[in-house]
């Protein structure tokens, strides 16, 4: 019996010998996404996080929905988002040979473009406008609310007494 354990010891220890080489070796996954804007020289901002001046190179970690916020002096400022979707290579459980077995690099390199408008000055009719469609919806908002703190004083004051 002694021999038995002996033998399967030595065929683990020759397993681990040849796998051990195999897995320092494995590969590993790189992903970049490259955010271009027309025109360039604009801050960028990926969730929330400055990444730098367009034309920029990032690299991320994870396959999503990202909010994108572009500004420029003299343009639009761009408020959105763009999803990246994972590749077959990093979805489970083909992701584990990806990163771990297979012996080689991936490069996973993604490219979004951007065109920025040039800001317009709104006309003073506009603004104007604008302001008394604010004006009659906080007005409206206040009736709301008074009507409402008048049903609840109403309620309480005819509520159940003993």
């Amino acid at each position: 019996m002694c021999k038995a354990g002996h033998s399967f010891a030595v065929k683990l220890i020759a397993v681990g010998a040849v796998l051990l080489p195999l897995l320092t070796q494995a590969g590993c996954v790189e992903r970049r996404l490259t955010i271009n804007t027309a025109p360039a020289g604009a801050i960028v901002w990926l969730n929330d996080e400055e990444i730098g001046q367009s034309p920029v190179t990032v690299e991320f970690n994870w396959y999503g929905d990202y909010k994108v916020r572009i500004s420029k002096e003299g343009f639009e400022t761009l408020n959105t988002h763009r999803r990246l979707k994972a590749p077959l290579h990093d979805c489970f459980p083909i992701d584990f040979f990806a990163e771990v077995i297979w012996p080689g690099r991936i490069v996973d390199e993604y490219e979004w473009s951007f065109r920025l408008t040039e800001y317009q000055t709104p006309q003073r009719a506009e603004l104007i406008e604008e302001a008394h469609k604010m004006k009659e919806m906080a007005a409206a908002e206040f009736e709301e609310g008074l009507r409402q703190q008048a049903q609840e004083q109403k309620s309480t004051d005819t509520g159940p007494t003993q």
